[in-house]
């Protein structure tokens, strides 16, 4: 740790360098958890270093995905609890890095904060390395604001982006759905990180008992059911690719089956989800009955129990449903392709 570099005038401001020195060390035992073979720098540089390797491709294409974890962070600030929401920022972007067939390479993550307290922030990165780790990516590198007088003391910003790799002739295409092709679910973990400005008015959480235990849920609390980490699918998607014709993904986040599903839809079709076969969670049912939310609202602003959808073909159905099953998604069918020009259509 830096023990020369100190500015007491710095310090009469409000930013406390020393801390931000000892929070970097405090993270590095969870950062070293990440490390992969293509890792070439230490944490605390001025850039992250990353060789690729492209045994196997002749035409690479870099994929990008960028995001933040939202208002759930407000979740974290009154449960106290800092360890996941690092879990949340990175899924936010390996999961659209994977829907275009791209295999995430590394990750960095971005933390302002209105006071560095050096445990608290060694928590949220420890969060970010578990989701490096569920989506095999390496964190090689961040950055930590110290921001007193933009952020309360007690409130922090997370954000971060992603980078992966894919041969170009590997792109998924959507322009090959044809008519029949069968959408496929993957079950969400929960809220995930999507729709929190309108879970926190629905609940009222800053006034809301957050560790009474509720039958709704299962005998689990509010606050620990919404922190639930949103779930990672890079590892069972790239086995899928391996294994079958996968015509496009589609990540469920903001903007729910409505605007996310279309986004992997080409034009003359429309995926036809039966709602009947939509494995609702409990915490959806919750908050439609206690906001008096519309199910329309509902299904344009939350993922209601399904984290993505993939397409694939009717007659490789079976075993894309077998692969994912084996990589422990309990996958299922929820709807098939057809002619038609909305996009989408829940019945």
């Amino acid at each position: 740790m830096n023990t020369n570099s100190r500015s007491e005038a710095y310090a009469a401001a409000g930013v406390d360098i020393t801390a931000g020195y000892k929070a970097v060390e405090l993270m590095k035992a969870h950062v070293a958890r990440t490390l992969t073979k293509g890792v070439c720098s230490d944490i605390g540089g001025f850039g992250g270093l990353f060789e690729l390797d492209l045994t196997g491709m002749t035409r690479p294409v870099l994929v990008s995905g960028t995001d933040g974890v939202g208002t759930k962070l407000k979740l974290a600030f009154l449960m106290d609890k800092h360890d996941t929401v690092g879990v949340d920022c990175v899924a936010m972007c390996v999961n659209d890095v994977i829907c275009v067939g791209a295999k995430p390479l590394f990750f960095l993550d971005y933390i302002a904060c209105g006071k560095n307290v050096p445990e608290r922030i060694a928590d949220i990165v420890k969060g970010v390395a578990e989701g490096c780790v569920q989506a095999g990516a390496a964190l090689i590198g961040g950055e930590t604001a110290e921001m007193p007088g933009f952020y309360p003391e007690d409130e922090y910003d997370l954000a971060g982006f992603a980078v992966g790799a894919v041969e170009k002739s590997r792109i998924l295409d959507k322009t090959t759905m044809v008519p029949g092709d069968v959408v496929i679910a993957l079950p969400s973990s929960g809220v995930h990180s999507n729709g929190f400005s309108l879970v926190r008015k629905v609940f009222d959480v800053e006034h809301a008992d957050l560790t009474k235990p509720l039958a709704a849920l299962g005998g689990k609390s509010l606050g620990e059911t919404l922190l639930t980490p949103t779930k990672i699918y890079v590892k069972p998607i790239l086995k899928l690719l391996e294994s079958v014709s996968v015509r496009s993904i589609s990540h469920i986040t903001g903007g729910g089956f409505y605007e996310n599903i279309p986004r992997s839809i080409p034009d003359g079709l429309t995926a036809v989800i039966d709602k009947s076969a939509v494995r609702v969670l409990p915490v959806f049912d919750l908050i439609r009955e206690t906001g008096n939310v519309s199910e329309r609202d509902m299904y344009n602003t939350f993922n209601m129990g399904v984290g993505m959808s993939v397409v694939v073909p009717e007659n490789e159905t079976d075993r894309a449903l077998e692969v994912l099953r084996a990589c422990g998604e309990d996958a299922y069918a929820i709807g098939k392709i057809e002619q038609g020009e909305e996009k989408i259509r829940l019945c």
